[in-house]
């Protein structure tokens, strides 16, 4: 087990712990253990790591989250919201709590639904991935696995897009495949608007969103 703390030398990094050759038994303990704690727990075959995520990791996740899903609203796109839920696959031996998670294009699947299965039903569409704290495990790589469409990844300084491809792996995308008028420059955008002032940022961007074909054509 290794105890990974905050360096005062260096950038805020959160409190993790990585544990080496954990099974699936002690992984599913722990996740009943820590339910409803602010513990996110990521587990890729064997290796264990759980980490306390920082405010700005939490505050960049719910603003990403809320233009998405004012997006959605405002442009009448059918949306199911997971928040972070937990998604895991024994048979991979993979799993990891999204920081928030969406299905727009397979909406229809999951329509009304909580009971979601991976074993049965398809992934979520789009997650959102805030890389400020460096997990020292390739959780893009659990999204992959897990079958998740795409990733919008924030670095601590700008958003990114990934979609997946056919064999399993993520590429750069210059726009979102699930909200195609969506980059990662616009979301670079209203992100620092919403963390100047929040309501002042989502009201610009409902105005941006009024603007575009999409609303004037729903």
């Amino acid at each position: 087990m290794t105890l990974i703390a905050n360096s005062a030398a260096a950038a805020p990094v959160a409190e993790m712990i990585a544990i080496d050759n954990a099974s699936w038994e002690l992984y599913e303990l722990l996740l009943r253990d820590t339910d409803g704690q602010n513990v996110r727990i990521t587990y890729d075959q064997g290796r264990m790591v759980l980490m306390s995520p920082l405010p700005i990791h939490e505050k960049v996740k719910t603003l990403a989250g809320r233009l998405i899903e004012m997006a959605t609203f405002e442009l009448d796109i059918p949306l199911s919201s997971f928040g972070s839920t937990t998604w895991k696959r024994q048979d991979l031996g993979k799993g990891l709590e999204a920081d928030e998670c969406y299905y727009i294009q397979n909406e229809p699947l999951v329509h009304g639904r909580a009971d979601i299965d991976l074993t049965r039903d398809p992934p979520p569409d789009l997650a959102v991935e805030i890389d400020i704290t460096h997990v020292p495990l390739d959780r893009p790589s659990v999204y992959a696995a897990l079958g998740v469409g795409e990733l919008w990844r924030y670095d601590g300084a700008r958003f990114g897009f990934v979609r997946r491809t056919d064999s399993g792996h993520y590429e750069s995308i210059a726009a979102s495949r699930a909200l195609p008028f969506m980059t990662p420059q616009i979301v670079d955008r209203f992100i620092g608007l919403t963390l100047a002032d929040e309501n002042a940022g989502l009201r610009e961007f409902r105005e941006w969103l009024h603007k575009l074909p999409e609303h004037r054509g729903s």
